[in-house]
């Protein structure tokens, strides 16, 4: 499987090229679509979604219910993808004992690893119990706020894995710190986030474009209450002021629809488009009506004219996916 990082552009597929249609429809693509406290499960409705609220109603801005379940499994696919079929890049070795997932979701990548390193015991923390109840036996999940006090002990893990986190994480050195005071020495950690920019390599994108507002729109947002968009100068920065060594940042495209000739990233971008009208509004609802004040009306409006700007064929867009791996000093 080949792969896709930043410094090659992607090519566009030449059988989109030749038709008179813009949208991908037209041209033959299917794009439709353990025992805890009540008060963990609490949740608010808004906007027809459910949300996170027992660590505070603007922890999470992601919505929680079963249809972001669903797409957060369908993206876990997606990451694999792009990192030819693998769950990680650090060079954990085959014997790894103790691996946390911060942040895990669905809690899917945890399962997965720990499927795959039977004798690891795998622990994901979230902020909402949405996991399975039936998983591997040496996999188990926590509700917890990351960004509160950790109380795992100090060296105590071989591998500390986080995605997804950037819209939900205030204090990024304070985070790293405490992963830092949490692994092994020799262990690892790795980061994986999405950019908050859009990008064309052919010109293809128009000033207006539907999805590259949006991005400035979250962006603006996330930027409002302190949450900084991730780049991989930021990622290597904090990796390094928390005292981690071996600094290795990869950035790796993500086609939002199939216009790309190499089947990875078409399969890639195809399943992004499949999920789009939800996906714009599960990333944007609750940060442009929450933060930047917009109405319901008005926010559904950025989200569907982001979704149907995905559609275009003649449009080729794509977001970068950063990951970042580091090592703790054996001393």
């Amino acid at each position: 499987m080949a792969s896709h990082s930043k410094s090659k552009s992607i090519e566009v597929d030449p059988a989109l090229e030749n038709q008179d249609l813009d949208d991908y429809a037209s041209s033959g693509y299917d794009t439709s679509t353990a025992s805890l406290t009540s008060s963990v499960n609490e949740y608010i409705l808004e906007n027809g979604r459910r949300y996170h609220v027992y660590y505070g109603e603007d922890k999470n801005l992601h919505p929680i219910d079963e249809t972001e379940q669903d797409r957060l499994d369908f993206h876990h696919e997606i990451f694999l993808w792009l990192l030819n079929g693998e769950l990680h890049q650090a060079p954990i070795g085959d014997n790894p004992q103790r691996i946390l997932d911060v942040g895990t979701g669905t809690g899917i990548w945890a399962i997965d690893m720990a499927d795959k390193h039977p004798n690891a015991e795998v622990i994901g923390t979230d902020l909402s119990p949405i996991q399975p109840r039936w998983v591997p036996p040496n996999c188990r999940f926590e509700v917890d706020d990351a960004e509160l006090e950790w109380t795992f002990e100090a060296n105590s893990f071989d591998f500390i894995h986080m995605r997804n986190l950037a819209q939900g994480v205030t204090n990024w050195p304070e985070l790293l710190v405490q992963a830092y005071h949490c692994t092994k020495p020799g262990g690892y950690i790795e980061l994986g986030e999405l950019g908050l920019v859009a990008y064309s390599d052919d010109g293809s994108m128009q000033e207006n474009d539907g999805v590259k507002r949006y991005m400035d729109y979250l962006r603006q947002a996330m930027q409002t209450i302190g949450r900084l968009a991730i780049t991989e100068e930021l990622l290597e920065t904090n990796l390094r002021n928390a005292g981690f060594e071996d600094v290795h940042v990869q950035a790796y495209k993500q086609p939002v629809a199939p216009w790309p000739k190499d089947p990875t990233l078409k399969r890639v971008g195809a399943v992004i488009l499949m999920g789009g009208e939800v996906g714009y509004q599960a990333y944007g609802m609750a940060p442009f009506t929450r933060i930047l004040g917009m109405t319901v009306e008005e926010a559904t409006a950025v989200c569907t004219k982001a979704y149907r700007s995905s559609r275009n064929k003649n449009s080729h867009i794509y977001v970068y996916y950063y990951v970042a791996h580091a090592r703790k000093p054996l001393k």
